[in-house]
């Protein structure tokens, strides 16, 4: 399984990032250019949301639900990589993303 750390995150040139965390929580904060889908819709219908050819970089509160997410997508034949910490880590470390 993949991970990533918000600082190296930061030094990619434009990564798809999915945020699974609900709408509530991601409308009162995020990071810039992610998109959400919240972890139930992305889970039971991936298809209509990610591209097997693509990497998608995920993330939920605080690392947990997204590495679960994770887990399920990659046995699914997807590429995705784990934002270790989630959100959570994003707000103690944003000055390094």
């Amino acid at each position: 399984m993949k991970s990533i750390d918000v600082s190296s995150l930061g030094k990619l040139d434009n990564p798809k990032i999915i945020d699974i965390r609900d709408n509530y929580k991601y409308n009162l904060g995020n990071i810039p250019n992610s998109i959400n889908i919240p972890y139930l819709f992305l889970i039971t219908n991936p298809k209509e949301y990610l591209n097997k050819n693509e990497t998608y970089y995920i993330l939920c509160e605080s690392g947990n639900t997204s590495l679960r997410c994770v887990l399920e997508l990659l046995d699914l034949g997807y590429d995705v990589v784990n934002i270790e910490g989630g959100y959570n880590s994003y707000l103690k470390n944003k000055n390094r993303y």
